[in-house]
């Protein structure tokens, strides 16, 4: 399953909605050496319930709008 994931870094709490088909999610981390990436999949594989290994960013590894896309079980 590929989802658009807009980041939000530097935010005060971890956060996920969705608008439009686009999950915003909220970070901790600053966006530097790849720590709001690495927050990134933590959260979402917490949210979609899988483990990390299962979640990969396929585009925009420097910008806020990624592509990820997430293999689910089943």
């Amino acid at each position: 399953m590929k989802i658009t994931v807009r980041v939000k870094p530097n935010s005060a709490k971890q956060n996920i909605r969705v608008e439009d088909n686009i999950y915003i999610v909220s970070l901790n981390s600053p966006p530097l050496e790849g720590k709001a990436n690495e927050e990134l999949v933590e959260v979402l594989a917490d949210y979609f319930n899988t483990s990390k290994s299962k979640i990969k960013i396929i585009s925009g590894h420097k910008s806020k709008t990624k592509i990820v896309d997430i293999k689910m079980e089943g």
